[in-house]
Parts: C-alpha cells; structure tokens; sequence
C-alpha cells in the first residue's frame, strides 16, 4: 500500500540543510559525444570544458546547462584508470550526485559522524573566479555524493573549468531543475539504504509503494522515497520484488552491473511544449496506448490540458489531493537498457504517479520483450 508524509522540519534540527542538486556528473566513454547528444535533443548548453588545455592530463569534462539543471560529461584520456573502470563495468552512468551545501566541512563531519563512508575529505580549489570547498561519501553501488560549497565562487562551473559559451548548437527546451532522482538496488536492499538517508544524511521517509502498487501481469517492484529536511532533494530507493518475469529492475542490476541511478526526472512548466520539442529533436519516450486516455478525464478530473494533445505526445497523468501532475520517460538514453529520464510537470501534486504505474510499467516490459529481458 502507498503512504504519504509531509517532510518540512525545523531548519534546527537539520544537520546537514542542502540548498538542492548542484550537478550531476557522468562517467562516459565519449564526453564530447554525449555533451553533443544533450544539447542537440535535451536543448542543454555548453557552459564549461576542462581537459589538457586547461591543465587536466588525465579525463576531460564538458559541462551543460539548462534552467537550474547542470550535467557534467567525464571521460578518461587513458585506459585502466578509474573513471575508465566504472564506464567499462557500468557503461555510461553516473558516478556523482553533487549537493549544493553552505559548509562542506559540517556537512562531510556530519555524515562521516553517522557512518557514512569518506570517498575525500574536504579539499578547497580557487582560481580568479573565488574558490570552492568539495567533499564526498559513498551511497549505493558506485555512486557517491558530492557536498559543493560555492563561497560566492562566480567562474562557469569550477576552478579549472573555462568558460564555453555561447552554445550555437543548443535548442532549449523548457526544463527548469532536478524534480527527483531514483536509484536502483539489490534485492532486499532498499531498506537498508532508506535507513543510510535516515540516519546519516538526516532525510525522512516522503512516500511509500509496495508490490501491491507497483505491479504488473508478468513483474513487480518496491519503491521508497526519501527527501532531505526542506524537500528540495527528493531520492527514490527502488528494489526487485517477485514476479512471473525479470522486472524492470533486475533488468536494470543486470546490464549495468551493480547498484545506481535508474532515472533522472526534470521538471517544466510547459510539458506539453517541452515534450513536443524534444520530440521533435529526436528523444524517443515510451508509447502509451489510446486505451489510457478513453477514461482519463473520469479518472483524474479536470485538466487544462487537451486529453487528445496529451495523448499525441503520449503524457500520461494523476491526481493527488493537492492537484495534478503531468509525466513522460523517454526510452533508455544508451544502447544498455539502463539510464532514462522522466520528464514532468506538478501542478499542485507532489506525488509520483500512483495511478501511472500500471500503464507505465506495462510499457516498459513492452521494451523489455523486443530486448528479448522481460
């Protein structure tokens, strides 16, 4: 069954207060070429290189930007280093989960105090631009978290970083920030890492879905999700549950060997144009059937939304006591059947489509058959 709680909490007792997602940093096996895909399709632009000609021998990173979103591309110059190992073991994926914090000493003291695993301790950077103090831990799989303390640093991303724009190649798409990030673990492991959010990084349990609420015919799952004291940083936590067929997450544990981020969601305030112009610039989102849409407006109320645009653009939509919201995933974004991206708009809700599950799940397996996974 599904539960839902409020997590606002006093900023006092917040030990470790994150201001939202600063980046997030993937580890591919062609930075240019990804950085290309994003700014071509997702409409992201280029904001900030670093590699050889800015004094980093070993990898090179591209930045890219759009709204408050902010992706960084790495890709190792040589092989057998680690960033080489995680794209050989994991395909492209990513490695941080970067967290923008007032005091990245507190913030990594505070962690490491409750258990969580030291990945560096803090170490400060500067150039002409200011400086920046970065610390990391551990999380599931070989995914990690940043803690970024800007100290008013006001260079394109980082020291070491040049400036690159601007972007000739970007078509902006409407997408404004991160709505929420959904990681994927082991077979009963989610609880183990609802209780690292809990008692390390002090978040609260924000929703709750059972086998019973996510299922299908053929497969099922298990999702909790965890948000950070003043709701800015929301982290889903889904495991495999038992089916007829290979879920959707074991799918997922298969080909990208291991733990890690399953889906990025990005929120708009226009969906329906967002969605039409990606679209348009060659994202491919899953297919939703007519069937969906024969009884929406009697099952979610009255939207502002044409039902007949939504079911164009294959939108799908639920309604929560607080409002509605909107909702699209792309299909598989790289050749392994791993990282996709959610595409949303919240009016009023904030929830994660309950009332979707089936007819997206139900998708997904529709892929996971012409893969020859389900």
């Amino acid at each position: 069954m599904v539960s839902f709680a409020a997590t606002s909490v006093s900023t006092k007792q917040d030990f470790l207060p994150l201001k939202g997602t600063d980046h997030v940093e993937f580890y591919v096996g062609n930075a240019r070429q990804a950085a290309y895909f994003y700014r071509a399709a997702f409409g992201m632009s280029l904001a900030a290189y670093s590699g050889p000609e800015t004094g980093r021998r070993d990898r090179t990173s591209y930045v890219v930007e759009q709204g408050k979103i902010r992706f960084v591309f790495t890709t190792s110059l040589r092989p057998g280093t680690p960033i080489a190992v995680h794209v050989a073991r994991h395909g492209d994926g990513v490695r941080v989960i970067a967290l923008e914090v007032d005091d990245a000493h507190a913030a990594w003291r505070e962690t490491t105090a409750r258990g969580g695993i030291s990945v560096a301790e803090p170490a400060e950077t500067e150039d002409e631009h200011g400086r920046v103090i970065t610390a990391s831990i551990a999380t599931y799989g070989d995914t990690i978290h940043t803690f970024v303390e800007r100290c008013g640093y006001n260079g394109a991303f980082l020291p070491g970083f040049r400036a690159e724009q601007p972007d000739t190649v970007a078509r902006p798409t409407g997408l404004k920030h991160v709505d929420h990030m959904v990681g994927n673990v082991g077979w009963h492991a989610m609880n183990k890492w609802v209780d690292f959010y809990a008692k390390v990084m002090g978040f609260q349990l924000y929703q709750h879905f059972d086998d019973n609420d996510i299922s299908t015919e053929y497969s099922a799952l298990m999702s909790k999700v965890m948000a950070n004291g003043n709701g800015f940083v929301k982290f889903p936590i889904n495991e495999p549950a038992e089916g007829a067929r290979k879920s959707q997450i074991e799918e997922y544990l298969d080909f990208y060997g291991g733990p890690g981020v399953q889906h990025i969601a990005l929120a708009t305030d226009d969906i329906l144009a967002t969605v039409s112009r990606m679209q348009k610039q060659g994202v491919e989102f899953l297919t939703i059937p007519h069937s969906y849409y024969t009884d929406l407006s009697k099952r979610v109320g009255q939207i502002d939304e044409p039902v007949e645009e939504l079911e164009r653009l294959g939108i799908l939509v639920d309604r929560d006591d607080e409002g509605y919201m909107l909702q699209i995933f792309t299909r598989p974004v790289e050749d392994r059947p791993t990282l996709f991206y959610e595409i949303i708009q919240r009016k009023g809700s904030r929830s994660f489509g309950k009332g979707n599950f089936k007819a997206l799940f139900e998708a997904i397996e529709r892929e996971q058959a012409l893969r020859g996974n389900l």
